[in-house]
């Protein structure tokens, strides 16, 4: 009896060093045109490229959300954040913890010892962001001795933040520079360009430091090595947009001889050209692991002995970026990319509070008041079409729009029809408006994530359907959309109101059928219908409309606040009203608040 309990015991022990450790490092914020091993001659990361000469270098890696909190609430749960309702940046809303583990729970089940230095930011609620770790401190002979290990190791030396500051001061040229061709051609751009590759520079250094020590401490033979970035950027028009710039990601992976069966390629220093989206990156690090893969992970297996087939398409999402609206879609294949715009009326280039703090974005907005940028580099300050398409195998700055052209008709079906299927098929939570789903949910005393998931509450397909007609703009739809007005759901209203918003453009939308809107209990019919009165040159009644739902702290006044400023109307109009509101939407309206020159006490910091 002994001697089978000591032969299990060794078989487990065996079955465990034979499981492979796994060092996962990520760097913020920077896509691949900072990697020199994805083709950037004047990137300066040798050891990043040296990793990849000897692992492989995955092309084809796309974030789901273009800035760090929905990003990495997908990675910690291998649930879109768009699904789960922590989609908006710095929001914290909960979700059921119960039903959805982190990923490091389920490594701990298949004998992981799991660290994380540092990085969570999971934008989740209800539970701390260090909980599921064992450790934020690296350690290596903690990391020896407590085999298998899931280590992560994240970079802040390419953060945003980073690109901020003196940009006068790098030594390189600022004529060696691979400026996008939607940057107008300016020294301070140029000079941002290369303080950012100094900024580059750090955190590979970082990486080459982590992979040192992990030779130097015996770990590298039974170590796979993964190495990425937590989502594009960052330069101006990258994080936080759904262009390639701020969402095509370096993914690069090492794995030891020991492991070769694993390997995606028959030799390494190999490209690998798979569809990969972040959100399969959680199930396929479980499934390398021997660690359960629950049912309800979104992502497919993308390496190893389980991999999955690979997807067709990419999806991806931006919702609330700090404190500016917006709401878009894109989805891709390995060539075209297309994205929806919900919310077109709202251009590109808001003036986010911390973006502007980048000399790169002050120089571009100013170069584009004195009217001096062209067509494409100018763009960025104008409001969006309703949906976009890009060959990005030809235009990877993607400043060609095709959406109109006949000879991609078939395409643009197709990644439409992908991108509706893709919203049904994880329940897309982005379909009413945040501060309105918000209150919904709170009355029904539910999590966003569930109540989503209840047709009975939230009728996405309606949404979907009626939002689709608001975006095709068309004055045949004019009937069909005032008869929406009528529907029982606030949802259906609500993308009614903006389809004749949308079609105020083309034809007269008659005021007495906009008029009952007004007194709508959704807050965001009322603030739409009042924008229709103000583009109908009846500005008394949009202005007593957003100036009673600020003093009254309605739940939709950051999105009164975003509309004052996209319209560009007099600020002094609405201060008295704007300084009574007390509606935080997580200090958000502060932000705003301190745009239009109202002093507060917002001490928030954005990342």
């Amino acid at each position: 009896m002994y001697k089978t309990i000591l032969l299990l015991f060794l078989a487990l022990g065996l079955n465990a060093q034979d499981k492979p450790n796994i060092l996962w490092l990520t760097s913020e914020d920077n896509n691949i045109n900072w990697i020199g091993a994805y083709g950037n001659p004047h990137a300066d990361t040798p050891h990043i490229d040296q990793l990849a000469k000897e692992g492989f270098l995955y092309t084809q890696t796309y974030a789901n959300a273009p800035v760090c909190a929905p990003s990495r609430s997908t990675w910690i749960t291998g649930v879109l954040a768009l699904s789960m309702g922590t989609h908006p940046m710095r929001s914290r809303y909960e979700i059921p913890h119960d039903r959805i583990k982190y990923y490091p729970d389920l490594l701990k089940q298949a004998g992981y010892y799991c660290s994380n230095v540092t990085k969570t930011d999971y934008n989740i609620g209800g539970r701390n962001d260090k909980d599921c770790w064992d450790s934020n401190k690296l350690n290596w002979k903690t990391l020896k001795e407590k085999q298998p290990f899931f280590q992560v190791l994240n970079s802040t030396k390419s953060h945003e933040s980073k690109a901020f500051g003196d940009v006068t001061k790098s030594t390189r040229d600022p004529k060696n520079v691979s400026l996008a061709k939607y940057h107008p051609d300016i020294l301070t751009i140029r000079q941002n360009y290369n303080h950012y590759h100094d900024a580059v520079k750090k955190m590979d250094a970082d990486i080459g430091k982590a992979l040192k020590e992990l030779k130097d401490n015996g770990l590298a033979d039974n170590t796979i090595v993964i190495y990425n970035s937590d989502h594009g950027g960052v330069l101006p028009r990258s994080k936080r947009f759904l262009f390639n710039s701020g969402t095509h990601c370096p993914l690069i992976i090492r794995i030891p001889d020991k492991y070769k069966h694993l390997w995606p390629a028959t030799s390494t220093n190999s490209k690998v050209d798979q569809l990969v989206s972040f959100v399969d990156m959680t199930k396929t690090w479980l499934s390398l692991s021997g660690a359960p893969t629950p049912d309800y992970l979104q992502g497919r297996v993308f390496l190893g002995e389980n991999k999955e087939t690979e997807r067709p398409y990419h999806f991806s999402f931006r919702t609330r970026m700090d404190e500016r609206c917006d709401n878009v879609r894109a989805i891709r294949n390995k060539q075209f990319l297309y994205i929806r715009n919900y919310m077109p009326y709202a251009p590109w280039g808001q003036k986010l509070t911390y973006l502007w703090k980048m000399k790169a974005t002050q120089a571009w907005d100013s170069y584009n008041k004195e009217n001096k940028t062209t067509d494409i580099t100018g763009r960025f300050f104008q409001t969006k079409p309703m949906e976009e398409l890009y060959d990005t195998s030809r235009d990877p700055d993607n400043i060609n729009n095709l959406i109109n052209q006949p000879e991609y008709k078939e395409v643009i079906q197709e990644l439409r029809t992908a991108m509706t299927n893709q919203q049904k098929a994880i329940y897309d939570a982005g379909m009413l408006p945040e501060s309105e789903l918000v209150e919904k949910a709170a009355k029904e005393n539910i999590t966003i994530y569930d109540y989503v998931r209840d047709p009975k509450l939230y009728n996405l397909h309606a949404y979907l359907k009626t939002s689709e007609l608001a975006l095709k703009n068309d004055p045949l739809n004019l009937d069909a959309l005032t008869q929406k007005l009528k529907d029982s759901d606030s949802g259906v209203r609500y993308w009614a109101t903006v389809g004749l918003f949308n079609l105020q453009e083309q034809i007269a939308v008659d005021a007495k059928i906009i008029q009952p809107l007004l007194l709508d209990e959704s807050h965001h019919v009322r603030i739409m219908a009042a924008w229709m009165f103000y583009k109908n040159g009846d500005k008394t009644t949009a202005r007593k409309t957003w100036k009673q739902l600020l003093r009254e702290s309605s739940y939709a006044s950051l999105k009164i606040f975003n509309i004052i400023d996209w319209i560009k109307d007099d600020p002094s109009l609405y201060l008295e009203s704007m300084k009574a509101c007390e509606y935080s939407h997580g200090n958000y309206v502060n932000r705003m608040k301190e745009q239009f020159g109202i002093k507060t006490k917002n001490k928030g910091k954005t990342l």
